[in-house]
C-alpha cells in the first residue's frame, strides 16, 4: 500500500522550492528526424544538462536538504552505479558535509572520476544494487551516517517528481511521458507527481529487454527479482524493483516498454548526431522507447526523458554508424 499523503500537491512544492535556484530548470529540446522516424511529436526533456550531468541532483539535494542538522552532521553515505554517487557527492559538498559512497567494481572511470572530485570517499564493492546496499548499511551503522538512498526513500521520489512539475509547465498539451527505470526513484517520482497534478496523462517506463525486472514486475503484479541484467546501460542494472517506487508505478504507470542494447544504442547516436545531445546508454531508453514502439504514439505529443548524459567517451566511439538515410552532418534542432 501507498501512504499518499506522503506524495501530496503541498509536499512537491516543498521539494521545488528547496530546488529553486539550485537544480537547473532543464530545457525541452526537438529534434525534426527523431520525431518524422518516430511518427509522433517528441520533445527531449533534457536531464543530461542538469548538475552532475544526470536528474539524480534533484533527488539526492532535496533529501540531504531535508535532513536535520543533527541527521547531516556526521556525514551521509549512499550506493550507487554512479550519476547517484555524484548527486549526492556534490549535495554533500554544498552543506559542508562529508560523503561516502559505495560504487561497483566495474564502475564508469567517468562517473568515478566526478564522484571522487566532489570530495567523496569512495569504495568499490561488488557488481550489483544489492551487494552495495548491504555495504553501505553496514557502514551507516558503524560510522553513524545517514543514509541517502538511490530511491528507497519518499523525499527522493519527491525530488525527482520535479522534473515533472517542469514538464508541465514547459510542455502543457503533452499525453505522453517516456521514463527510463531502473531502481525506480525517477519512474516513482513522476508517477507520484502526475498523480496529483496531471492524472489524465499517460506514463511509461522503458527498460533494456535484457534488464526487464520493472516489465515482469508490473506484468505479474507483484516484484519480481530478474537473475541477471547484462546491459550497456549502466544506470539500470537493477535485478528487482524498488521496494518504496514499485506499488506508486503499479497503481499509475500505463506499460513498461522494452528496448534491444542496439535500439538503445541507436538512439544514443541518433542524439548525438541530430539533436547534438550527449545521453548515456541509460538516459537513451526513453527516446529508443518512442523509436521502438513508434506505432502506439503515433501522432501523438511525446515528452522522452534524456535521463543523464554521463557516458564514456569509448562508449561513444564505439557506436555503430546511423542507418540509411538519417545523414550525421547537420542538426535537426
Amino acid at each position: 500500500m501507498v501512504d499518499w499523503d506522503s506524495y501530496r500537491r503541498p509536499a512537491f512544492e516543498k521539494a521545488q522550492q528547496l530546488l529553486r535556484g539550485v537544480a537547473h530548470r532543464t530545457p525541452i529540446m526537438r529534434c525534426r528526424t527523431l520525431s518524422e522516424m518516430a511518427g509522433c511529436d517528441v520533445a527531449l526533456k533534457c536531464e543530461n544538462l542538469q548538475k552532475v550531468g544526470a536528474f539524480k541532483f534533484r533527488g539526492a539535494y532535496a533529501m540531504i536538504a531535508s535532513l536535520t542538522e543533527t541527521e547531516r552532521s556526521p556525514g551521509v553515505i549512499t550506493y550507487s552505479s554512479g550519476n547517484h554517487a555524484q548527486a549526492v557527492a556534490l549535495a554533500a559538498k554544498l552543506f559542508g558535509t562529508r560523503a561516502v559512497i559505495v560504487m561497483p567494481e566495474d564502475a564508469s572511470g567517468v562517473k568515478l572520476s566526478a564522484t571522487r572530485g566532489y570530495g567523496a570517499e569512495i569504495l568499490q564493492h561488488g557488481f550489483t544494487p544489492q551487494e552495495r546496499q548491504a555495504v553501505a548499511t553496514r557502514l551507516a551503522d558503524e560510522r553513524g551516517l545517514t543514509m541517502v538512498p538511490p530511491y528507497e526513500d519518499p523525499r527522493i521520489l519527491l525530488g525527482q517528481g520535479t522534473v515533472f512539475m517542469e514538464i508541465l509547465e514547459q510542455e502543457p498539451h503533452s499525453e505522453v511521458v517516456l521514463v527510463p527505470v531502473g531502481g525506480g526513484g525517477l519512474l516513482g517520482g513522476i508517477c507520484a507527481a502526475a498523480r496529483v497534478f496531471r492524472p489524465q496523462l499517460e506514463i511509461y517506463g522503458v527498460e533494456p529487454e535484457v534488464a526487464d525486472d520493472w516489465a515482469r514486475s508490473i506484468e505479474s503484479g507483484r516484484i519480481v527479482r530478474i537473475a541477471t541484467a547484462h546491459t550497456i546501460a549502466d544506470g539500470l542494472r537493477s535485478l528487482e524493483p524498488g521496494k518504496t517506487p514499485f506499488p506508486i508505478v503499479k497503481e499509475v504507470v500505463r506499460g513498461i516498454l522494452r528496448v534491444s542494447e542496439d535500439q538503445i544504442r541507436r538512439a544514443m547516436l541518433l542524439l548525438l548526431t541530430r539533436a547534438k545531445l550527449v545521453a548515456e546508454p541509460s538516459g537513451a531508453v526513453a527516446v529508443a522507447g518512442a523509436l521502438a514502439h513508434s506505432q502506439r504514439f503515433r501522432n501523438r505529443r511525446v515528452v522522452a526523458l534524456i535521463s543523464g548524459g554521463n557516458v564514456e567517451p569509448s562508449t561513444l566511439t564505439a557506436l555503430a554508424p546511423l542507418p540509411s538515410g538519417c545523414p550525421a552532418d547537420s542538426s535537426d534542432r
